[in-house]
């Protein structure tokens, strides 16, 4: 199955935010099984980080681990937010 385009990445993390609450966050996981709900969904999760990092790096969204703004990159789980 063919990965999802970064243009696809970025809506469907955008759709999961604008059904939050203002302030509320998304795991990057939740992205990857909205957009592969019936394959395998962590096979998609380094092109969500990635896609995250450079939505980060234009300033679209932030990173945030314990609540805290973090780098791209970080280790373990994060939450992705808008700024």
């Amino acid at each position: 199955m063919a990965a999802p385009s970064d243009s696809r990445i970025r809506e469907t993390i955008d759709e999961l935010l604008d059904a939050r609450r203002d302030g509320a966050t998304i795991c990057p996981s939740e992205a990857a099984r909205a957009l592969r709900p019936e394959g395998d969904w962590r096979g998609l999760m380094d092109d969500v980080r990635r896609v995250a990092a450079d939505e980060t790096a234009a300033g679209r969204l932030e990173i945030r681990q314990h609540g805290e703004r973090v780098q791209p990159g970080a280790k373990g789980p994060i939450r992705l937010a808008r700024p």
